[in-house]
């Protein structure tokens, strides 16, 4: 059996990751898993979190996985990709797959762009019906200071790690993602040392970009890496 984790981003929830779960899903007979991180969920709780109980939780759900399946793959998207690239290179997984991997975060080229459209939908009245406002509105209300540093402690302590992910690995991002910039994805090609790794970008994707508008490309590509034999 083949088993595959998937894991959400910071001050996020598994509807994150969801979409490309339930492609795998249909596409496989994998026994795929989208645990819900510690104070994380559609109702943050994130007071007095540590970043440790993050990476426990998902050492302790691919840990159950290793137990059951042949092989095992991890998925992660943002804060949830530098979580799986530390499993990578801790434990016997398979494969490799980073969403809008934040090894990096904030990129202000973008984020301009967006609170440019935000002003323009506030003058038009629209600010309410924005999808972004919405998202980034119900998250900055709830998420207290600490945890936003235990994010960027998380982050500090996985980064030099990153050359111990020998597994292959398909880095993806989205060209238009406002969180994470570019350069993100290109310092983990950089880093990683595997010596199957590939990079892939999505052009019109802001930072959910397993609900962007070319997600069904993006999971044919992920269906793809996963399914190569190597060599």
């Amino acid at each position: 059996m083949i088993g595959c984790l998937c894991i959400h981003g910071f001050t996020g929830a598994p509807s994150e990751v969801e979409p490309l779960a339930e492609y795998l899903t249909n596409q496989t007979e994998w026994l795929i898993v989208t645990p819900t991180l510690p104070g994380h969920g559609e109702i943050l709780t994130l007071k007095g979190v540590q970043y440790q109980q993050w990476i426990n939780h998902a050492e302790e759900e691919l840990q159950k996985l290793i137990k059951v399946c042949d092989k095992v793959y991890v998925i992660g998207f943002s804060m949830g990709g530098m979580i799986a690239s530390f499993l990578a290179a801790k434990y016997p997984v398979d494969k490799l797959v980073l969403l809008s991997a934040a090894a990096y975060y904030l990129n202000p080229k973008q984020m301009a762009s967006e609170i440019k459209t935000m002003l323009v939908d506030t003058f038009k009245g629209k600010l309410n019906k924005n999808v972004l406002f919405q998202r980034y509105k119900r998250k900055i209300k709830v998420t207290p200071l600490t945890a936003t540093l235990q994010f960027r402690r998380l982050v500090s302590y996985i980064k030099p790690l990153l050359p111990q992910v020998e597994v292959p690995t398909l880095i993806a991002q989205g060209e238009c993602d406002g969180v994470v910039p570019p350069k993100s994805a290109e310092y983990l090609y950089r880093t990683i040392n595997a010596k199957t790794k590939k990079i892939t970008y999505i052009k019109d994707s802001n930072h959910h970009i397993c609900h962007c508008g070319e997600k069904d490309a993006l999971f044919s590509q992920v269906f793809d890496f996963l399914m190569e034999r190597e060599g």
